[in-house]
């Protein structure tokens, strides 16, 4: 049986990143994998990038296609710091580095399914950019909609909120979810957030992911120096300096 990491909304921090890289060494994992938004809002994109070139795949998030193409739904702090991590990626002292990363980002996918698992960034019907917040449960044509897409398991990020929504419209916080949780049989169909790594937005600063073993998971929170990522942001113009300081609340 396939033992999987999934991490996703890396957002180039890679403090965070190689914190959780570090956590992962100790879970005997058989792959790495990742559902978008490598970059975006953090200091490091172009080593978080890097790091991702390593995972099984990577999947295309909402931040990684606008550092190619023109962002469409972005605040003005958040488009500020795309600009920013598109001029990173574009960078004339390592021309053949920023091919190689420019390429990746084309090369992602907007959905990986592997048997009964399909891995998106937002959601099965918008896989880059549609939003699935632990709200919805109360939408149940938008949830029953969204579940008709997904075979048995949907793991996705995006809302940087980990947590698991089931069929039967429940939606379980991941500080709710058991150490292994095994996911109930029958005729349910489930949707995974696996929360985010560079910028939790729980209320717990601490990264996020998930390792999958088919039909059991477990939420893994990582901590790691918030404040090298904080210093890191600062020391750039371009970077709103809210960005580093949200980390410090999980915001």
């Amino acid at each position: 049986m396939t033992r999987t990491a999934i991490v996703s909304d890396i957002h180039g921090n890679l403090a965070a990143l190689q914190a959780v890289l570090e956590d992962i060494r100790t879970q005997a994992v058989d792959e790495i994998v990742c559902l978008g938004d490598v970059v975006g809002y953090g200091p490091r994109p172009r080593e978080c990038l890097d790091e991702s070139m390593n995972f099984a795949f990577t999947v295309l998030g909402n931040h990684d296609n606008s550092a190619v193409f023109d962002p469409e739904g972005f605040n003005s702090t958040a488009e500020r710091a795309i600009f920013w991590t598109r001029e990173q990626l574009h960078s004339t002292e390592d021309v053949e580095g920023s091919r190689r990363r420019l390429e990746f980002i084309c090369r992602m996918p907007r959905v990986v399914q592997r048997g009964e698992e399909l891995f998106v960034h937002g959601s099965p019907r918008v896989p880059t950019s549609e939003y699935v917040f632990p709200e919805d449960v109360q939408n149940p044509r938008k949830m029953e909609k969204l579940f008709s897409l997904v075979s048995r398991f949907c793991f996705q990020g995006h809302t940087h909120v980990p947590g698991i929504f089931s069929s039967d419209l429940r939606f379980i916080p991941s500080y709710d979810v058991p150490e292994r949780f095994v996911l109930g049989g029958g005729e349910l169909k489930w949707m995974i957030n696996v929360g985010s790594v560079g910028q939790p937005r729980d209320g717990d600063p601490r990264s996020c992911y998930v390792i999958w073993e088919t039909g059991a998971l477990s939420f893994r929170r990582v901590a790691y120096d918030i404040e090298e990522t904080v210093g890191q942001i600062e020391a750039e113009p371009e970077l709103d300096n809210m960005l580093g300081y949200r980390l410090r609340e999980g915001r």
